[in-house]
C-alpha cells in the first residue's frame, strides 16, 4: 500500500466515523431519518457480528433488530468516545451472549447461511465475500470473529480486543493466523483452475 493510498484509506475511515458519530448524535434527538441511515450504514457489520456468535441465521437476525432498538433506546446517552461502530458492535456483542448465556445450543453454520451476510454493506466487496466464504471453511470461530469484524465493519485491532474481551496480542496473533491461512487456501483454489 502506497503512503498516499494509506492517507486516503485514513481519511475515509475517520469521514466514516464522524458520519456514524453525528448520525447516532441525531438519532439520540428523535431523528429518524438518521436511525435510517444508521441502520443501512451498519446493520451488515452488526449481522456478521451476531452470526459469528450464534451461527443461526434466523437468531443472528434477531439479535440485529433487537440491537437497533437498543440502539434507538440508548443513543440519547450515547457519548462521543471512542469508535461509534464499536460502540454499536458491543451492543450486539452483548446481546448475542446474552443469547447464548440463555442455554440455546450452538449449531455449526453452514456456508450458505454466511452468504446471507448482506452483500450490500457498505464495506462488503465481491472480494471479501469471497474471503468470508473462505473463512467459513479455514478459519476457527475465533479467527472467522476477528475476519469478520475487521472487513466488514473496518474496526481496528484494538477496537476488535476490546470488544471480543481478547489480549491485543491475540487479535494480532489470530488475525495474522488466520490471513495466513485464507492465502494457503485461496493460493490452493488458484492453482486448481
Amino acid at each position: 500500500m502506497s503512503i498516499l493510498s494509506a492517507v486516503v484509506t485514513k481519511e475515509v475511515r475517520d469521514d466514516e466515523r464522524c458520519e456514524l458519530d453525528d448520525a447516532l448524535k441525531r438519532v439520540g434527538k428523535g431523528d429518524r431519518e438518521a436511525f435510517a441511515e444508521l441502520y443501512e450504514r451498519s446493520r451488515g457489520a452488526v449481522y456478521a457480528t451476531a452470526l459469528s456468535y450464534l451461527k443461526d441465521t434466523h437468531r443472528a437476525e434477531d439479535i440485529t433488530h433487537d440491537t437497533f432498538i437498543r440502539i434507538w433506546d440508548s443513543s440519547p446517552r450515547y457519548v462521543s468516545v471512542g469508535s461509534p461502530m464499536a460502540w454499536i458492535l458491543t451492543i450486539a456483542r452483548n446481546l448475542s451472549l446474552m443469547e447464548l448465556r440463555r442455554g440455546t445450543r450452538e449449531t455449526m453454520l453452514g456456508e450458505e447461511e454466511w452468504c446471507t451476510v448482506p452483500a450490500d454493506a457498505p464495506r462488503v466487496t465481491a472480494e471479501d465475500r469471497i474471503v468470508l466464504d473462505e473463512a467459513l471453511a479455514a478459519l476457527s470461530d475465533d479467527e472467522r470473529r476477528v475476519i469478520m469484524l475487521h472487513v466488514t465493519s473496518g474496526l481496528k485491532h484494538r477496537e476488535i480486543a476490546k470488544l471480543l474481551d481478547l489480549p491485543l496480542s491475540t487479535v494480532l496473533s489470530k488475525y495474522n493466523r488466520a490471513m495466513k491461512k485464507l492465502r494457503q487456501t485461496l493460493g490452493r483454489d488458484s492453482e486448481n483452475d
